[in-house]
Parts: structure tokens; sequence; C-alpha cells
């Protein structure tokens, strides 16, 4: 009898041990893998640059992006409202070209994630906000195509963080239960969030940190930042 109990509760750990193994990555593209496509100093920037009234700005801003954000606008329908709304001395493209202008790599980060998915064989998908011409773009331009799995993007499955219906779409798509996936994100609500979902979180602040975080759920590997 005790040994069909201890032979029960060792496969019950094993079990558990497997149900606990991180088979897949959920990663935040702004703020972790690139800058932010267009946040509040790309926009103060742009006020400069074009010599926008900065406060009407972001207040048409705040009252507009949510909405493009989950892909009921388009850029040119965001940008109409927010900036072309009154006779302007620039094209809308010139504007336009401004904002990719504004996105830049982690490359460290990149490579990071570009590792972990080869050395443990980790499916790896995007969750995050972003409207869908801006996400296109960084698609793209960054190759992100190249190691990403899947992108559940708020303005491609209409929901946006901190709704956590956007993580459950996450859950589905990728076909794994909420144990076996980590969280890179760099904003704590989020992680928060999709902790509630029993998805295990990191709270990206930087290359080293992350990368010492990511040891402890046994993700290691050896390479160096650029």
């Amino acid at each position: 009898m005790n040994y069909n109990v201890d032979e029960r509760m060792i496969k019950e750990k094993d079990q558990l041990k497997t149900d606990q193994t991180i088979t897949t990555l959920f990663v935040d593209i702004g703020g972790v893998l690139l800058t932010n496509g267009w946040g509040h100093e790309s926009r103060k920037l742009a006020a400069e640059t074009f010599g926008l009234d900065l406060a009407e700005l972001e207040e048409r801003h705040h009252l507009t992006f949510d909405t493009y954000e989950v892909g009921k606008l388009t850029m040119q329908e965001y940008l109409s409202r927010v900036v072309f709304y009154e006779p302007r001395s620039f094209t809308i493209d010139t504007f336009r070209e401004f904002m990719f202008s504004q996105s830049k790599p982690y490359p460290e980060m990149i490579a990071l994630i570009r590792q972990l998915k080869e050395t443990y064989r980790l499916k790896v998908a995007v969750v995050s906000n972003e409207g869908r011409e801006m996400n296109s773009y960084r698609i793209q331009t960054f190759k992100l195509n190249e190691f990403v799995d899947f992108f559940i993007s708020s303005s491609f499955v209409h929901f946006r963080k901190p709704d956590a219906d956007i993580f459950r779409v996450a859950l589905d798509i990728a076909q794994v239960p909420p144990g076996q996936v980590l969280y890179l994100e760099d904003r704590p609500l989020f992680v928060s969030v999709a902790e509630g979902l029993g998805i295990r979180g990191v709270c990206h602040v930087d290359y080293l940190s992350t990368r010492a975080q990511l040891e402890s759920f046994g993700l290691s590997i050896d390479i160096k930042p650029n």
C-alpha cells in the first residue's frame, strides 16, 4: 500500500514538474525588444520638429490612441484626428515617416530571445499593444517574424492590455497551459494581469537583470551583450 502511495506521489510530482516547465515565451515589443513606437518622448520631439502644440497633441492622442491600438482606426484616421484636423505645412506621409523613424532595436534583447528559442526549442509569441501599421512596420523592419511564432497584437485581436482577454487569446493560439508560459514585459501592471491567469512573469528593466531572472526559471544561456 505504501509503495502504491509513494509511486503515485512520485508520478504527481513528475507531472507537476512537467506542467511547470517553460515551453513558451510571451514577449512585449515596446520597451523590451524595441523602443516604444510612439511614446511621450517621440510625441514631444514631433511637436518640436513640426511646430505643434504639445498639450493639444497629447490631449487628442490620449482621446484617440486606444481606439487606434485596438484596430478600429487606421493610422491615417488617427493622424487626421490628432495632427491633421487643420491645414499643415507638411504632409501626412512626412509625419508618418517621422513616426516610423522613432523605432529603434534593443539588439541584446533580440539576440537573447533568439538564443533562448534555439537553445530550449521554445515557442515565442508577441503580446503587444500596437496599431496595425506601426506593428507591421516594426515586424518587417526588425525582422521579428524570423523568431516570433505568433503575433497577438491589440490591433489584430481587438483587445489591448491590461484586458486579460488578450492573454487568453494568446494562450488559445499558442495551445499551452498558463503554467508553461513566461511573460517578459516592462510594465508591472501588465505582468500582474498575466500572473492572475497563472502565467509567470518577468518585469523587464534591463538586459542583465532580465537574464538573471530568466536563469531563476531555468533558462540560462551563454552570450554577452553587444
